[in-house]
């Protein structure tokens, strides 16, 4: 008895760490997005020429969206290494590169010093960003998957979004914190490299709480099954490729997941990073409600977050998913109607519910995509599944949103987008399968 304690001390002791080291990862990763984006405006005066400042800020947007484009090919190798190298290289090596540009990018010289080569080098460094934090995610849901028990997997795995949505509202902090403290010169001058800077030694320290981590045990016992059945002859039971896996036996799999992930893609970016901008252009609202509002909806969706990952462990992530999808279908129009009155307490409580929604969905689907795959192809299927998602209908969210209102004049354009999207979801939650009450070597 005291042997059997013992080990499930040990066990709940190593599931904890991993849970913490998947935090931090996924953490810095938003961290660093965020900091790019709450100091976009400092950083088009700083990389851009001054003669048209909005022109400076249009480029500095485009070079924030341009990096989404290596999204799916960042899934293709970081999900490729993940099954073939393992879960802790493939999240070590990713957090260490974007840490890594996002640091060299609080030191790179502006415009005035470099000319051009400013902002090409700015490119290359969010390209390089944006190809390691598609395997970031996806790294850190698998590797805590395949750690946490059955029944507790969804409520493990939940911490995944809550750290994505951490990093975002300490990166907003941050922004202004400094701008309170500092004077906005200094903020201008020099002030906005400090959070990049910090990127560095935060890259450092997710790199040494990794490296004292092992492999997961569902990832260990399939390569020992490999070398088995290498040793004795058979065929081996995972492939070469895993992508060339992924495609000739998981096609149906893998579609129905990025039909899913769509969901998440645009209400997460809908929600939480363009409500404000259209609070501010649309709806007219004072911009300093609209951002307050947005803060207070952050701090919301943290705390939602983990009892939706708990309740998929009750009830199970279809249910969950299907949830979300009805309730996007049925309030998104109306509440977009009540959004338009302008209300600081009506628009608040329309962006609590549409959080709560949220929350339904994204503390349910990091545990979901997990549990879809099997082991010889579970990194490769959650990456790609949800940076596709994310390449196409996430990092465009905002601007499909904004081209809707433009071209037919209704602000309630961006409701019907959510709405259609849901509605794929629905159908592709209705097509997959439940596993949540199975052990992941079972998948």
């Amino acid at each position: 008895m005291k042997d059997n304690a013992r080990f499930d001390a040990e066990k709940s002791k190593t599931v904890r760490k991993v849970a913490t080291a998947s935090f931090f990862c996924n953490f810095i990763e938003w961290f660093d997005y965020a900091t790019y984006s709450y100091f976009a405006v400092v950083i088009a005066q700083v990389f851009f020429p001054n003669d048209d400042p909005a022109l400076a800020l249009i480029q500095t947007f485009a070079v924030f969206a341009l990096s989404f484009l290596l999204r799916p090919i960042g899934a293709i190798f970081w999900g490729n290494m993940g099954d073939k190298k393992g879960r802790k290289w493939s999240l070590t090596v990713s957090v260490f590169m974007m840490a890594g540009a996002t640091f060299c990018i609080g030191l790179l010289p502006g415009y005035a010093a470099l000319g051009i080569c400013a902002p090409a080098l700015l490119l290359l460094l969010r390209m390089i960003q944006g190809f390691s934090a598609s395997g970031e995610y996806a790294g850190a849901a698998t590797f805590l998957a395949e750690y946490a028990p059955t029944d507790k997997r969804g409520m493990y795995c939940s911490i995944v979004p809550a750290s994505t949505a951490i990093g975002l509202l300490v990166g907003s902090a941050f922004a202004t914190v400094m701008y309170t403290i500092m004077p906005e010169a200094a903020v201008n001058e020099w002030g906005w490299r400090i959070p990049f800077v910090l990127a560095g030694p935060l890259g450092i320290g997710a790199y040494f709480v990794n490296i004292q981590l092992e492999d997961s045990p569902t990832y260990q016992a399939m390569q020992r099954a490999l070398k088995d059945a290498e040793a004795s002859g058979a065929a081996a039971g995972a492939p070469e490729r895993p992508i060339h896996c992924l495609f000739t036996k998981h096609l149906r799999k893998l579609i129905i997941s990025i039909g899913a992930a769509m969901l998440n893609a645009v209400g997460f970016y809908v929600v939480l990073t363009y409500l404000p901008v259209y609070l501010e252009t649309a709806v007219l609202m004072p911009k300093n409600e609209a951002s307050l509002i947005t803060t207070i909806a952050l701090v919301t969706y943290v705390a939602f977050i983990f009892a939706s990952g708990h309740l998929s462990d009750k009830f199970g992530r279809k249910k969950m998913l299907i949830t979300a999808c009805v309730c996007f279908i049925v309030f998104t129009i109306p509440a977009f109607i009540l959004m338009s009155t302008a209300n600081f307490v009506t628009v608040l409580v329309v962006e609590l519910i549409m959080c709560l929604i949220l929350t339904i969905n994204d503390g349910t689907l990091s545990s979901y995509l997990s549990e879809t795959f099997p082991t010889q192809v579970r990194y490769s299927g959650f990456a790609l599944s949800f940076n596709v998602a994310n390449a196409l209908f996430g990092g465009t969210a905002s601007f499909i949103c904004t081209s809707l209102i433009t071209a037919t004049g209704s602000t309630l354009a961006p409701a019907f987008y959510m709405v259609a999207v849901s509605c794929v979801a629905l159908v592709a939650m209705i097509m997959s399968h439940e596993h949540s009450n199975k052990d992941l070597s079972e998948v």
